[in-house]
């Protein structure tokens, strides 16, 4: 009976399926049974009778760089704990440390401690590293720090590759720039996902990219080359391209309701990822936070620098399910392939995303209104909402 759990009377959701009301038996982390009335004797018990709970697969972030007060670029051990912990109070169950564009000595210090890192029982899952910048844009930069962007070099990622150990999984690159194209193609033959992100491609570059391995568009509308009915640039490159999945913040600061809901009709479900881009301040009150050595303006309006420009956000993962089902009415599976089984697929994690016998069992519990109730990382409760 060691590490084994019930869950009964909940409806499960996944995202190619109708949802059903079942049981489930946990066994050391894994889905050992799916059905109905399971009678199996284990250490822990969540029954959901009269609740009308959803059992959704847990949230994926693939894009966020700090929460908590802390921040990637710490390169602390504590900050990717403090982190960790704080992500499954918003129903995360993996993420990927998001850097940004810094020196080559601050990525590398945070690469290696990355490399270190190893989950405590009760975090999210660290799933590996998703480096934006410093391979992009100075027309698009944002909140990229202009005097530290670079250009890409295969020699300088195979050395970063070594120092995480292996463990980035996604770069944001601006295929326009020097380099671009012959970097996309090294990425594309190491299995890394390629992003356009932070790029002022026209739409044949775009093109000309997608076809040597772009397969992601880093928080779309922000930060590429806008849309023009004469020159549709990166918006409408990646809003036309199958191939490509588009990473969302759907706070509606980064993006206008109706942009999101323009993306919902062009991409569908199977096309976007829900993402929150966050920075140190989520969770925390109004004020003034550190990114990257600049100073970030946090208020109800979002996170600004001093020059108007966004600077990541404090969106989390619960309020930004709750914001695409408010404006799109999408159904409850298209949900989960926004917010868990698109980011999976992406990543190449055969046992995530997915509610199913032999899968991880990585959990969120939500009521009817989308609020989490519970997070169960690994098959452990994590987080549970105070009654």
């Amino acid at each position: 009976m060691k590490n084994t759990l019930l869950i009964s009377n909940v409806t499960i959701v996944n995202h190619d399926e109708t949802p059903f009301k079942g049981d489930l038996f946990v066994d050391n982390g894994r889905i050992v049974k799916i059905s109905h009335n399971l009678s199996d004797k284990a250490e822990h018990y969540i029954d959901g009778k009269d609740k009308n709970w959803l059992l959704l697969p847990g949230y994926v972030d693939m894009h966020i760089h700090g929460s908590a007060g802390h921040d990637v670029m710490d390169a602390t051990q504590l900050a990717l704990h403090q982190m960790a912990r704080s992500l499954v109070q918003e129903g995360v169950t993996g993420f990927l440390a998001t850097t940004m564009t810094q020196s080559i000595e601050a990525i590398e210090s945070a690469l290696a401690n990355v490399a270190q890192f190893e989950n405590n029982d009760d975090e999210a899952s660290l799933l590996g590293i998703h480096v934006e910048g410093p391979f992009v844009s100075k027309k698009r930069a944002g909140a990229q720090p202009i005097e530290y962007i670079i250009l890409p070099s295969i020699e300088q990622f195979a050395s970063w590759q070594k120092i995480s150990k292996q463990r980035i999984k996604q770069v944001t690159i601006a295929p326009e720039v020097e380099g671009g194209f012959t970097f996309i193609e090294a990425l594309k033959d190491l299995n890394i996902i390629a992003s356009i992100g932070h790029s002022d491609a026209t739409i044949e570059e775009v093109d000309r990219a997608v076809a040597l391995g772009i397969r992601q568009a880093t928080h779309l509308y922000n930060q590429m080359r806008p849309f023009h009915h004469r020159n549709p640039g990166v918006v409408g490159a990646v809003l036309l391209e199958d191939q490509v999945k588009v990473e969302i913040i759907v706070d509606f600061v980064h993006s206008h309701p109706q942009a999101v809901k323009l993306a919902y009709r062009m991409k569908g479900a199977k096309g976007i990822i829900l993402i929150t881009d966050a920075m140190r301040a989520k969770g925390l009150h109004y004020g003034d936070y550190d990114l990257g050595g600049q100073t970030v303006h946090v208020s109800k309006d979002g996170a600004h620098l001093s020059n108007g420009a966004l600077a990541g956000s404090v969106l989390t993962m619960e309020q930004a399910v709750k914001n695409m089902k408010a404006i799109t009415n999408c159904s409850l599976q298209e949900i989960v392939a926004m917010s868990s089984t698109n980011a999976a697929k992406q990543l190449q994690l055969a046992t995530k995303g997915r509610i199913a016998e032999g899968y991880d069992a990585d959990f969120v519990l939500l009521d009817e209104n989308l609020n989490v109730q519970k997070t169960i990382c690994r098959g452990k409760v994590v987080f549970e909402k105070c009654k």
